[in-house]
């Protein structure tokens, strides 16, 4: 078994038997180590992967797993670097570079969480669901949670909201670039219309303000349209009856004058006719 020593660069080999140094690098087989079952990262994009596995071959691995003793003398259980090590079997490594942390099960699923959450690449419905696994691994408050991830417990509120989406509105939040805030908005629609929503934020590339806008204007009650009872239609009618009649007046030399008022109640239409 080789062990990296940080201050020199050498590699010096021990019994494997030995018990390992903790805090020091050290080469483990990818096969004693587990999953996290708190591992907050859903989403694994195979084309990402690849391009890794990649650049682990050629480049090795620039950043050393983090692992802990899982209570079972031959495995031993990951905290950070997920990606990293389905990466490396890819490119058919054995070993990998790691460190070894001397924790126990709950500051193991603490600390994988934060070090997702602190990465760019993790979007905020991985985030989301990392945090809701953190409370039910847990079994702690939304504060709670928010004292042990170092954040406000209205964003822990905030990011946990965004779980009442649909998987299918979830998905085409991310596949349509929505960012978290307009992602949350959404919620204050009702669902038959968050599709439609999400569609338009993406054709017309709002920004937040704008979605915001977007979502409040649909949420306005429809006016009905308006529509003419039957004797507003005969009333009209009747109007028209007498531009005709006036028109016709006028044609003939008769110098009539015609006044219209229209009010929401009434209609009033005068009609002066000279007598000489």
């Amino acid at each position: 078994m080789a062990i990296f020593n940080k201050s020199t660069s050498k590699k010096t080999v021990v019994d494997s038997t030995e018990k390992k140094v903790i805090n020091n690098v050290v080469e483990m087989d990818v096969s004693q180590i587990l999953s996290n079952p708190a591992q907050p990262r859903v989403i694994f994009d195979d084309y990402e992967l690849s391009q890794l596995a990649i650049s682990i071959q050629h480049n090795g691995i620039l950043q050393p797993l983090t692992i802990r003793e899982s209570g079972d003398t031959q495995n031993y259980e990951l905290i950070a670097g997920e990606r990293r090590l389905r990466a490396s079997k890819l490119a058919g490594l054995t070993k990998v570079p790691c460190i070894i942390m001397e924790t126990d099960g709950e500051e193991s699923a603490v600390l994988s969480i934060i070090e997702n959450l602190q990465r760019t690449d993790l979007n905020y419905i991985e985030e989301a669901f990392a945090i809701k696994r953190l409370i039910e691994f847990l079994e702690v408050t939304q504060s709670e949670a928010a004292v042990k991830l170092g954040i406000a417990q209205s964003t822990v509120a905030n990011k946990l909201r965004l779980l009442q989406l649909s998987n299918e509105e979830m998905t085409m939040a991310l596949r349509n670039k929505l960012n978290e805030r307009q992602a949350r908005a959404l919620l204050k629609l009702p669902s038959e219309m968050r599709v439609q929503a999400i569609e338009k934020i993406n054709a017309q590339q709002l920004n937040t303000a704008a979605a915001d806008k977007m979502i409040a204007d649909m949420l306005k009650p429809k006016k009905p349209a308006e529509k003419k009872s039957f004797f507003v239609k005969q009333a009209d009618l009747y109007i028209n009856t007498f531009n005709h009649t006036i028109d016709s007046m006028k044609k003939a030399g008769i110098d009539c004058v015609a006044k219209k008022k229209k009010t929401e109640e009434f209609v009033e239409y005068t009609v002066r006719i000279p007598l000489k």
